[in-house]
């Protein structure tokens, strides 16, 4: 189960999309080229639509459903498309950060490429059958101009960016649900004494080829933009901050924050890793279809 976001406008008004609900100002969408999802705005603390809401797409093609619910269908030109649902009496409003995705067809058009820019090639067979293993939708094309904008409230698309060497446009994979739970972690972080404005995150998406270069298992939930390897880095140091209090950044700090994390109903990985001579320590999170730890 992915926690539920809860921000400032949390209590009032929400937006649901596939099975997710999403509450706080910024949240985000993937979507292939002319595909429809339905939107629904909602009060959290009730299950009906919200009547009296608008929904206002950069693009695309509106078809209201009745009080609340629309369904969009996404341009047939992959980039970013925002739209703002905004509450009956403008009192609040969700910005969905919709990205219309370029086709996986297109990587495999292009021999491990996408506009030039390296991915390599996903497992042509899926995991013990298991469908979080298949191949992505497609790829969330990043330029100069989107990389700033902010894919939920405390998390921006640049810091999810695979490390790999390479100009403009670079290209991402996105899942959603890692989104909302790295917000509900930041959310506990707070709560439990650690302040934090976001998290660093020292890993995001890497593409297949990239992560074979480091070494990694070939279904790291990394290609699939389903992790992050995170750490507090308040005082901009590039390392985790001493959470412990014991003068030193090291796997103690670590293991605090996996502490915070690892609550009973999360479902998904967790793993915490000292420092080595490349990087400090650090907390994996990831969305998959099963509890595990390390």
């Amino acid at each position: 189960m992915t926690p539920t976001l809860r921000t400032d406008n949390a209590e009032t008004f929400a937006v649901r999309y596939r099975s997710l609900v999403s509450r706080g100002p910024v949240t985000t969408l993937t979507v292939l080229p002319g595909e429809t999802v339905v939107l629904e705005a909602i009060d959290p603390n009730a299950a009906p639509a919200t009547p009296g809401s608008a929904a206002r797409p950069a693009a695309g093609r509106l078809t209201p459903l009745g009080d609340g619910r629309w369904a969009w269908t996404a341009p047939s030109v992959p980039g970013f498309y925002p739209i703002r649902v905004v509450a009956a009496g403008q009192r609040d409003s969700v910005t969905i950060q919709a990205f219309v995705l370029v086709p996986y067809s297109r990587l495999q058009e292009g021999r491990g490429y996408v506009n030039g820019y390296r991915i390599g090639q996903y497992p042509s067979r899926v995991l013990r059958g298991r469908s979080i293993y298949r191949a992505p939708a497609g790829f969330v094309e990043v330029t100069r101009e989107n990389e700033n904008v902010l894919v939920s409230p405390h998390f921006r698309l640049k810091q999810f960016l695979c490390k790999q060497p390479g100009g403009y446009p670079k290209y991402v994979v996105l899942d959603e649900r890692l989104l909302q739970k790295l917000e509900y972690l930041l959310e506990l972080a707070n709560a439990s004494g650690y302040p934090a404005s976001t998290f660093h995150i020292m890993s995001g998406y890497r593409t297949p080829a990239y992560n074979h270069s480091l070494g990694n298992v070939p279904y790291s939930r990394h290609t699939w933009g389903a992790a992050a390897d995170v750490f507090i880095d308040e005082n901009h140091d590039s390392r985790m901050d001493d959470l412990n209090g014991d003068g030193r950044s090291d796997v103690r700090d670590a293991e605090a924050l996996l502490a915070v994390f690892d609550t009973p109903e999360d479902r998904g990985g967790l793993g915490k890793y000292p420092p080595t001579a490349a990087h400090g320590p650090f907390v994996h999170v990831d969305v998959r279809d099963r509890r595990a730890r390390w």
